[in-house]
């Protein structure tokens, strides 16, 4: 059964949660088939205030990125580096294996 303002089915919401590998409960399914329509009329005033003359932006402040020049500059050697390691293998530092890894 669709939403008849909106044509959103708890079938649909079952469909998108699925693309989201989101697992949802019965219940959960039924009470966000009746709020998905408000969330999407929430999202579609949001656009409405966002015209074409609004820049579009990742931050609300202004941000400079305070990069450095990429230099090459004088750094340890993989020995070095790995002199006070406890163990290491191909250059690598060795760590012990956790999460039934194998």
């Amino acid at each position: 059964m669709s939403d008849p303002a909106t044509g959103i089915s708890r079938d649909d919401v079952a469909h998108l949660a699925g693309l989201a590998r989101i697992d949802l409960s019965d219940a959960e399914l039924d009470h966000l088939a009746t709020e998905l329509p408000a969330i999407l009329e929430h999202v579609a005033s949001v656009q409405e205030a966002a015209g074409a003359d609004v820049p579009a932006m990742s931050h609300p402040v202004p941000v400079d990125n305070v990069f450095r020049e990429d230099v090459v500059r004088p750094s340890l050697t993989p020995e070095a580096a790995l002199a006070a390691a406890p163990a290491s293998d191909q250059q690598r530092f060795l760590v012990p294996k956790i999460l039934g890894e194998s």
